[in-house]
C-alpha cells in the first residue's frame, strides 16, 4: 500500500515522540506523513469529517494548528526529507482513526502517557483502536533497542503470512536481524495447533521472503514453558514486536487473542499489530 502513515496528535509532551517514530516509519516506507488531530463533537456539529473550525471558532482553530505546528516540527527534525500534511477532524478519536486507517499504510498511536511502560488501559485508544483498524497499527510502548532485531510472533497459522511480510519488510528497512519467537497459549485451547502444524505454516509464511529480503538474517526460537512471558522477555532487546491478529473485528470491546493482548499490554518495545 502506497498511502500515508498517519498518526494521531493530541498536543501533550509525550505524543510528540509517538510523532517522531511515525515520521520515521514513514521514511522507511517511503510515503508521506499525515497528522491527524481530532476534537470532539460539539453540539452543532454536522457531518463527520468537517473541519474544526466551523463548529468551534476561531480560537479553537487556533490551538489546534497550534498543536499540529509543533508535532510537524518534532517530524521534520526526526525525517527531514519526509512529506507532511495536517489535518483536524471531528468526532471519536477511535471513530476517525479507524477511517482514515483504512486509506493508511500504517496508523501509528501511542500507549497513553503514563501507561507506555504498563499494562494498557481497558478505555485506552490505543486498545480501542487495535481491534478495529483495517491496516497495520503500530502501538509505540517500551523503551526499544534502537540496535536490536525485530520479533516475529508465531502463534498459530492463519496470520503467519501477512505479519511475516511486515516483519521482514521491517528488519530490511532498519537494517536489523529478524528472530521468530514461538508464543503459544499458557495450557493451549481447543483451537490451538499442533507444533508441527505450526511449523508448516511458518515455512510456508517464508517462502520467497527469504529470497525477497536476502539481506535479513533470521532466527527462530522456541521457548520451553510459558512462551508468551518469552516473548515479551525477548521485546526488551528488540526495537519492535511483529504480532499478527485473525481478521478484523469491528466492534470496541471484543478481545484480541491472548498473544496479541500481551505483546500490547506487557512488551517493552513497540508493537506492530497486523490484521490478517
Amino acid at each position: 500500500m502506497s498511502g500515508p502513515v498517519v498518526v494521531g496528535v493530541d498536543g501533550s509532551r509525550s505524543n510528540l515522540a509517538v510523532v517522531e517514530v511515525a515520521a520515521q516509519a514513514a521514511e522507511r516506507l517511503g510515503v508521506g506523513l499525515e497528522l491527524t488531530q481530532v476534537v470532539g463533537w460539539p453540539a452543532a456539529a454536522g457531518r463527520f469529517g468537517i473541519p474544526s473550525w466551523e463548529t468551534n471558532g476561531a480560537g479553537g482553530h487556533a490551538s489546534k494548528q497550534g498543536a499540529l505546528a509543533e508535532a510537524e516540527r518534532h517530524a521534520h527534525s526526526a525525517a527531514p526529507r519526509v512529506r507532511i500534511s495536517r489535518e483536524v477532524l471531528v468526532g471519536e478519536p477511535e471513530n476517525v482513526l479507524e477511517c482514515v486507517s483504512r486509506s493508511a499504510s500504517l496508523t501509528v498511536v501511542g500507549a497513553d502517557g503514563a501507561q507506555a511502560y504498563g499494562t494498557l488501559r481497558n478505555g485506552s485508544l490505543a486498545r480501542r483502536l487495535s481491534a478495529r483498524v483495517s491496516g497495520p497499527l503500530l502501538v509505540v510502548r517500551g523503551r526499544p533497542n534502537p540496535v536490536g532485531p525485530v520479533l516475529l510472533a508465531v502463534h498459530g497459522t492463519s496470520t503467519l503470512r501477512g505479519a511475516a511480510e511486515f516483519a521482514f519488510a521491517e528488519a530490511s528497512a532498519r537494517g536489523a536481524d529478524l528472530v521468530a519467537v514461538h508464543a503459544r497459549p499458557y495450557g493451549g485451547s481447543a483451537q490451538a495447533v499442533t507444533e508441527d502444524e505450526e511449523d508448516v505454516a511458518l515455512a510456508g509464511a517464508l517462502a520467497g521472503l527469504r529470497e525477497r529480503y536476502p539481506d535479513v538474517t533470521l532466527r527462530c526460537r522456541r521457548p520451553h514453558g510459558r512462551s508468551r512471558r518469552a516473548l515479551v522477555e525477548a521485546s526488551a532487546d528488540s526495537q519492535l514486536l511483529v504480532v499478527g491478529a485473525r481478521g478484523r473485528f469491528g466492534f470496541v470491546g471484543l478481545p484480541l487473542d491472548p498473544v496479541c493482548q500481551t505483546a500490547l499490554n506487557e512488551a517493552d518495545c513497540p508493537v506492530a499489530l497486523v490484521h490478517c
